[in-house]
């Protein structure tokens, strides 16, 4: 034993670099050499209080990409292989937390846990050690051990419970519950997915189902073997990652899969701030186990949860963590309250979209100029490499009726825009911007004490926005003046410069694209749109410079893509404050779910 570990009386860490071999290829730039790597790392508590669901940070620093890591999990819930070049934190498992010596007489397989690492790192010839940055325990309060036996619950943007509700020795029913905390997210045919760590599986489920209904994975598995006499046909699922979805709202009321309070809303989950009771689900599932966790108290969560949808943010959820029981109403009717055996929680955080990668993109217009900003080329996404446009071409100007068309149709109206104004066409042509949703912002009008905005809602899929919201931010001066939405249902947020935007009831639907009228039409999107007024109350604002043009919108919680630029007065067609674009004349305030019967002729 290390005589510094000898006089700890906190958790002792340790990194001991095993072994390493040279792997193919075998090249001559010794920085670009990979080699296969074992090492070992121990986290050993020495308090007289148990350590809780320890977490460990190594800073690996050479390219590191890690195969396997036994006796823990990546905290974040990537799986392996994956790449730590730049450090990673490890969570316990199973073994999540670390028991102190007096209570366990010294048992070290309790109050130490041996990570043995596998992977590849690059460089560092021999005999040089390729050893971490660092390593560290990133337990919150480790410096000052309470008394308290879980960890308090945590806050993110989306976060899930797993709590059991009753045991057996061979199996356990758990409830899933999933709410939504952020005001401008929401998800929209969720999936939700995890991994079982010790070959458990679904047997049945209620609120919810798995996309794949296979037992063939038990049959010819260990759980064929241990259970002999089960009759597998009526399994959910034994995929060691299965995908959960909700169940449709016509079978709410069923009494075999239905009858849990919040399901079965067809994967919808809403921001609080347009319903509260729609921002929760959930669903409850029967977990079989296998040995060695045949007793009632052998209870170990799923890891590396992961949750998605359909034009929404991305979540990155981390490894659950022990949280006190959770208390749920009797389901008795009494006025008492029944706790789980066991809860955990996982907590889920939007993560910023990387360049290029967003769902949704916003065009800028205005009254004064005649010519549309598109929104970026391949903002959401860049087709195939043998494409026959630039992906990396300035998105062209557009007239405003071009806006009314898909982007497959628009060559011929940018094209001829551009030989009217004497603009530059590059060839290749840029690149589509690829998005099924797109939102044009048109400047309407400006006058002395106040200005309007026109917002319109294109959806390009074959998919209906049902709920759908969008918020807009404006700049906080402006966003002071805001006055109403017409045609929306709009509210200023509390934070005082987002205008948060959703349809009227029973206009709550963005419909898709259909075909057009004639065989030859292009195809007509689903269009929602309506003005919004505000007033001047602040002074210096410049509208044309720029103050009335949002600096962020958001779709359903996704962040939209925005032009490079924004709409200037030189060349404007008209100085007035009246609307006389094209889009004015095409588009009718008062009528927002017509189809748009405009053509690319």
């Amino acid at each position: 034993m290390p005589p510094e570990e000898e006089n700890c009386n906190g958790v002792f860490l340790t990194y001991t670099f095993i072994s390493r071999s040279k792997e193919f290829p075998r090249v001559k730039n010794a920085s670009a050499q990979a080699y296969a790597f074992k090492a070992q790392a121990t986290v050993t508590n020495t308090m007289s209080v148990d350590l809780k669901q320890w977490k460990l940070f190594v800073g690996f620093q050479h390219n590191e990409i890690l195969v396997s890591a036994s006796g823990a999990v990546i905290a974040d819930g990537t799986d392996f292989p994956v790449s730590v070049g730049n450090g990673t934190t490890f969570s316990g498992f199973p073994q999540t937390d670390l028991l102190n010596s007096i209570d366990t007489a010294g048992d070290m397989t309790k109050i130490q846990v041996q990570v043995e690492l596998v992977g590849t790192q690059f460089g560092v010839k021999p005999p040089g050690v390729p050893m971490p940055k660092t390593i560290k325990l990133i337990n919150d309060g480790i410096k000052c051990p309470s008394s308290i036996k879980f960890l308090p619950r945590q806050h993110g943007d989306l976060t899930i419970s797993y709590d059991v509700l009753q045991a057996y020795a061979n199996n356990y029913w758990a409830q899933v519950t999933m709410e939504n905390h952020h005001p401008l997210s929401r998800l929209d045919n969720w999936n939700l997915t995890w991994e079982w760590k010790r070959g458990e599986f679904i047997y049945s489920t209620k609120g919810a189902y798995t996309l794949l209904k296979d037992s063939s994975g038990c049959v010819y598995g260990e759980a064929g073997n241990y259970y002999g006499d089960l009759d597998f046909s009526k399994v959910m699922n034994c995929q060691k990652r299965p995908v959960i979805v909700d169940l449709p709202p016509e079978r709410e009321k069923d009494n075999e899969i239905g009858n849990i309070p919040y399901c079965c809303k067809n994967g919808t989950l809403l921001p609080p701030t347009m319903d509260p009771s729609r921002s929760k689900a959930v669903f409850q599932i029967q977990v079989f186990k296998l040995p060695p966790d045949l007793n009632r108290t052998a209870l170990y969560p799923p890891q590396n949860w992961q949750i998605s949808g359909v034009v929404n943010p991305n979540y990155k959820c981390g490894a659950p963590i022990r949280v006190s029981p959770a208390e749920f109403p009797d389901p008795s009717g009494l006025n008492s309250e029944t706790i789980a055996l066991a809860s955990w929680q996982i907590a889920c955080n939007i993560t910023q979209h990387k360049a290029r990668t967003s769902r949704c993109c916003v065009s800028f217009s205005a009254y004064y100029n005649d010519s549309a900003v598109p929104c970026s080329t391949c903002a959401c996404g860049c087709p195939q490499e043998d494409a026959i446009c630039d992906p990396n071409a300035p998105a062209m100007l557009l007239p405003s009726d071009a806006l009314l068309v898909p982007f497959v149709n628009r060559t011929a109206k940018a094209m001829a825009w551009a030989h009217i104004k004497h603009l530059p066409s590059p060839q290749p042509l840029p690149c589509g911007d690829n998005c099924g949703v797109s939102i044009n912002w048109h400047l309407f009008s400006d006058y002395k004490t106040g200005w309007t905005a026109r917002i319109t809602l294109f959806n390009w899929d074959d998919y209906t926005f049902r709920d759908w919201f969008a918020a807009v931010e404006m700049g906080k001066r402006v966003a002071e003046g805001y006055e109403n939405v017409y045609s929306f249902n709009g509210t200023m947020m509390n934070d005082g410069n987002i205008v948060f935007m959703q349809g009227l009831p029973g206009l709550n639907y963005l419909m898709p694209e259909v075909d057009g009228k004639r065989p030859s039409d292009p195809r007509v999107p689903g269009k929602q749109q309506s003005v919004i007024s505000f007033k001047k109350k602040t002074p210096g604002i410049n509208i044309r410079a720029g103050d009335g043009f949002p600096t962020k919108v958001l779709f359903n919680g996704e962040e939209c893509a925005l032009p490079e630029a924004i709409p200037t007065s030189a060349g404007s067609r008209s100085s007035s404050s009246k609307a006389v674009g094209v889009l004015s004349m095409v588009f009718a305030v008062s009528v927002i779910l017509l189809l748009i019967n405009d053509n690319d002729r």
